[in-house]
């Protein structure tokens, strides 16, 4: 073999390989520029025989979100709950599909952050104020009694993310290729079994 021969071989070989490694890199990549951690999920009964979800979350945000917000643009943050039962012949079954989405705004008249769901608002003097009510979702109906069967097993899933589908249409479309947006949590999932008691 030609020394030419030789380094030609050895340079493809390096060049696979070099290209490999930054496949498998990029592969690895997370997804989510930043990501929202779930801190803790639980069902608890409630008064009315069904069950209400608490869950704590853990997330900042980025520069390019702060200036968002205090430009008076508004933020929504939307949690899905799920609750599915397994089977072991066919796809699990889904049982509860339901989501929230709370609103993040600023109003620059009178320095004031508000967090609204539904008929609900509240204001705070500080952003981390804000996001503290937001990072904690509290007694939060998702099943009611007559959704699920004494003695079966469940598995409840959670997940929330910064939902920019509810932002006006110039942000929807800047947000699709702009990394500063995507700020979600990966679901969390944990068993859920009705018992006797729970009638």
């Amino acid at each position: 073999m030609t020394f030419r021969r030789f380094f030609y071989r050895e340079f493809r070989l390096r060049l696979l390989v070099s290209l490999w490694a930054a496949l498998l890199l990029c592969m690895s990549a997370p997804a989510h520029a930043e990501t929202i951690a779930i801190q803790q999920a639980s069902l608890e009964a409630d008064s009315v025989g069904g069950w209400n979800l608490d869950a704590r979350f853990d997330f900042e945000l980025n520069s390019s979100l702060e200036d968002v917000v205090n430009k008076g643009i508004p933020l929504y943050f939307t949690t899905t709950f799920e609750l599915t039962r397994p089977r072991w012949y066919w796809f699990d079954e889904p049982t509860v599909h339901i989501s929230q989405s709370i609103r993040l705004s600023f109003q620059p008249l009178t320095r004031e952050y508000r967090v609204s769901s539904g008929g609900l608002q509240l204001g705070f003097n500080s952003l981390r104020e804000a996001l503290n009510v937001i990072k904690h979702v509290t007694s939060w109906h998702v099943i009611d009694r007559g959704q699920v069967q004494t003695g079966e097993t469940y598995t409840a899933s959670v997940r929330m993310l910064l939902d920019t589908a509810l932002m006006p249409k110039p942000f929807q479309i800047d947000a699709v290729n702009n990394r500063d947006w995507n700020l979600a949590s990966e679901w969390k999932r944990f068993p859920f079994e009705v018992s006797d008691h729970a009638k």
